[in-house]
């Protein structure tokens, strides 16, 4: 039996030693390691005891205190000092003897290294082992004082009671070493070797210091794990989003805001064949619905000048902005492009800059953004040698055309549109 307690205690130390190791990981988890621990019961003094000279089965009392620091959620340190009185039963003489001791052990909480987790969230176990030094004093039937040193090995049954207090039961079998007197004091043998054995019980409670929401003693490993892998698969969901549906994930679309089964190239550009500066689908979409309508009968196609006027005020050409900013995105400088191509080969023509808001926020507010967009737009035009007396600001303010609780619809509707005079 000594031989398998030894090992036990042996094993738990190379447990917590190789645990430090993991310290600095825990931290960044975000849970709390420090605990406190308070308990009363009974005890069973075994051996040595004089002939004549007993205790009662379950005799009171027992105190126990203790901290304890956790360096992840399996393994840590506790140091605690612990009080038991010793009195005759109805059957034996009578003596009066006190037992103190203090001890630093190792903790393993075998609740998480066998996965209660699967079964229960709110009852754990802890295993403690350790030495310490012990004092045994005797008042009666004489005065006597033994020190000696001990070992200690027991378990801990834990009731979660909330984040930071714990319900706790405790059975310890702590062994001495060169116990020199009776746990009654009245015989007096030099015991070799760890001989002398007492056994407690307890209940108490164990308080858990720290900001954080959980101690290590109720941190699940999978959690984390599974945190980790679920933002993982998030991010690379989030990356295959198509918001214009042309085909291309967003992060792979240099032009995010195609119409919906437009031709686009393998970076989501829209495919202009003529090179005349329009996406192909919308030319053949312009001349369909345009050209067709035109009053000039000799001439039943609009001119390419025209096509190109058309599309700009009809919205085809646009600017966009992300959320609440009044930068254009990277992928929106073709439009403006667009825009200053058409300036350079149309010198006497003028432009509106209509900036637009989504309803999201105050409309005071979105006013003032959607102004805010066109004039950034206004003074790219202005670097890009365009005479500023030819652009004409409009804050459009709100556009209510889309479903406010669409998050893809008012992409579109966050964005600077343009009209030809």
């Amino acid at each position: 039996m000594k031989k398998v307690l030894l090992t036990l205690a042996f094993a738990l130390a190379l447990n917590t030693l190789s645990a430090q190791k993991e310290t600095a990981e825990k931290k960044e988890n975000g849970f709390n390691q420090w605990s406190f621990e308070l308990a009363g019961g009974f005890n069973k003094p075994q051996r040595p005891m004089t002939a004549g000279y007993t205790t009662s089965i379950i005799s009171p009392y027992t105190i126990d205190f203790g901290a304890r620091y956790m360096f992840n959620n399996k393994f840590g340190l506790k140091a605690d000092m612990g009080y038991n009185s010793f009195k005759g039963d109805n059957k034996s003489n009578a003596f009066d003897s006190k037992y103190y001791r203090v001890d630093l052990q190792g903790v393993a909480n075998l609740g998480r290294i066998m996965s209660f987790e699967t079964w229960t969230k709110s009852l754990g176990l802890l295993g403690h082992a350790g030495f310490g030094l012990s004092q045994l004093e005797v008042k009666n039937p004489s005065y006597v004082k033994d020190r000696m040193g001990n070992f200690m090995i027991g378990v801990t049954g834990q009731i979660k009671l909330s984040n930071k207090i714990a319900l706790t039961g405790d059975f310890t079998t702590i062994t001495n070493a060169k116990q020199n007197v009776a746990f009654d004091g009245v015989s007096s043998d030099a015991i070799r070797g760890f001989n002398g054995s007492l056994f407690t019980g307890t209940l108490g409670l164990t308080v858990y210091l720290g900001t954080n929401e959980n101690h290590a003693d109720w941190v699940i490993d999978n959690d984390a794990r599974f945190d980790a892998i679920d933002a993982r698969f998030m991010a690379i969901e989030n990356k295959m989003l198509d918001t214009d549906k042309d085909g291309v994930a967003d992060y792979l679309d240099e032009e995010p805001n195609t119409a919906a089964g437009a031709m686009v190239d393998s970076k989501g550009r829209s495919i202009d064949k003529n090179n005349n500066g329009v996406p192909d689908d919308t030319e053949a979409y312009v001349l369909k619905n345009y050209a067709s309508n035109t009053s000039n009968a000799a001439s039943p196609l609009l001119s390419n000048n025209e096509l190109i006027r058309s599309l700009i005020n009809g919205g085809y050409v646009a600017v966009y902005f992300d959320f609440n900013k009044s930068k254009p995105t990277n992928v929106s400088s073709e439009g403006t492009d667009f825009i200053l191509t058409y300036l350079r080969n149309n010198p006497t023509a003028t432009v509106d800059i209509i900036g637009h808001a989504d309803e999201i926020g105050r409309s005071a507010y979105n006013d003032k953004l959607s102004n805010a967009r066109a004039k950034n737009v206004k003074n790219t035009l202005v670097k890009a040698k365009v005479d500023p007396s030819r652009l004409n600001v409009i804050a459009a303010g709100e556009d209510n055309s889309v479903d406010v609780d669409s998050d893809n619809a008012r992409k579109l509707v966050r964005r600077a549109t343009f009209k030809i005079k």
